[in-house]
């Protein structure tokens, strides 16, 4: 099925922001609540995506998820295979994403009182019953920013994304790949037009999350 550079990066970015605010949650969770050793070799490993160049990132996915990692299996067991895929771009949008979804909703777990926690449990709140009546009212601005940052930063992947799943018009060509394939061809008008979709979407969102925020702090 062909699809548009707009509609496949509605797409992607939609699972993968999904994906990594779902993966995100718990990994946050697990490293401001629970103890470990080794915390710090975990944070560490989780943020490499914000500091490794897009391009080594989606090296890494593709000897991974390639021939000789992952990809015999997934074709065997699942009938699919991630490289030059769909799949693939979700894949390393999801991991470009999760380090921005993780660092946000770091801080906004961190922010949970702990006294309220133990004050809920002492009367007789269950775990379940704690999560929905006071964590999730708690984070859920955070959790509404952590998804839109997600989704923005797996929108605008490029390197980690054309590295695992390529530039194929109609399959895998974003809106990045779209706009650096026009100028490539030095149709300036058509570049253009895409650029301005992609920064009226980004800033659209981001201005969201900003309000939040503000009105987080307001509230608070």
């Amino acid at each position: 099925m062909s699809m548009s550079p707009l509609a496949l990066s509605l797409w992607v970015s939609t699972w993968a922001g999904l994906i990594a605010l779902t993966l995100g949650a718990l990994a946050a969770w697990a490293l401001v609540k629970i103890p470990f050793k080794g915390k710090w070799l975990v944070e560490g490993l989780v943020m490499a995506p914000l500091v490794l160049p897009p391009t080594l990132l989606g090296y890494y996915l593709l000897v991974l998820l390639g021939q000789r990692g992952l990809g015999p299996l997934t074709e065997q067991l699942f009938g699919f295979r991630f490289v030059f895929s769909i799949s693939g771009a979700i894949v390393a949008a999801t991991v470009a994403a999760l380090p921005l979804v993780i660092q946000t909703l770091q801080v906004s777990i961190a922010e949970i009182n702990r006294e309220i926690e133990e004050a809920a449990r002492v009367d007789g709140c269950t775990e379940w019953g704690l999560f929905w009546r006071i964590i999730l009212p708690m984070i859920w601005r955070g959790l509404l920013a952590g998804g839109v940052l997600g989704f923005l930063r797996a929108m605008g992947d490029f390197g980690a994304t054309l590295m695992v799943a390529g530039n194929i018009p109609g399959r895998t060509q974003t809106m990045a790949m779209a706009i650096y394939d026009r100028v490539q061809a030095n149709d300036t008008a058509g570049a253009n037009q895409l650029a301005v979709i992609l920064t009226s979407i980004g800033f659209g969102l981001l201005f969201l999350v900003i309000r939040l925020r503000e009105r987080g702090s307001a509230n608070a």
